[in-house]
């Protein structure tokens, strides 16, 4: 069951940081760039989808040859993502809509992908199983995430600053990422750190439909 109360408090959240959003991760996203590469070349298609779309910093990096759906629950972030589509040949389609309830029919898209979002959806699990739902038994799940880190001591530490950050900023630094993935019913076929610290990781899974033979 949806959280109501802390979907609209996430949702003001990042209505508040909108204006601020490009900047804020201006420094960071030098790092981001080669690996939504990576995570864009294992998009399968033509019907793709990603949620969590934000202000729209996968553009760039979206396939030719398919046709794109982002989603986003907050409509100040959807509306920045708006003005940067007007610049592009084949813009996405972008619709605002909670990660935890999709409104799109089972086996709609051929991939689902989300970069840096399930630290923020307050229920994470309940956002993987709808991206499992609409996803074709042959396709795939596609996530570049941040997760809570396995060293005791940073974990530990995670755990401590997690409330003050998600407050200000927004998203929760200690996830269980992986762990929620195969909770939301889904087939994992790999996991790359992409840090030495394994605080980032890029996953790939299927539905478990797929592997029942559904």
């Amino acid at each position: 069951m949806i959280d109501v109360r802390e979907t609209r408090a996430t949702q003001a959240r990042y209505n508040r940081i909108a204006p601020l959003y490009d900047l804020m991760e201006a420094l960071a996203e030098r790092r981001y760039r080669n690996w939504r590469e990576r995570v864009w070349a294992l998009v399968q298609g033509p019907e793709v989808l990603e949620v969590g779309v934000g202000t729209g910093k996968n553009f760039p990096y979206y396939p030719a040859d398919t046709r794109i759906t982002g989603v986003d629950l907050s409509e100040k972030m959807l509306a920045r993502a708006h003005r940067r589509a007007e610049k592009l040949d084949h813009p996405p389609r972008l619709l605002q809509m909670d990660a935890q309830a999709l409104e799109f029919p089972d086996n709609t898209f051929d991939s689902a992908v989300a970069t840096f979002v399930f630290c923020s959806v307050p229920d994470p699990v309940l956002g993987l199983r709808e991206m499992a739902r609409v996803v074709r038994p042959e396709g795939r799940v596609v996530l570049l995430e941040h997760v809570r880190a396995e060293q005791p001591f940073l974990g530990w530490l995670m755990d401590r600053l997690d409330p003050l950050i998600s407050w200000l900023v927004g998203p929760h630094i200690n996830r269980r990422t992986v762990d929620n993935v195969r909770r939301a019913g889904l087939v994992i076929e790999g996991v790359e750190d992409m840090d030495p610290a394994g605080i980032f990781k890029l996953i790939v899974a299927r539905p478990e439909r797929k592997a029942n033979g559904e």
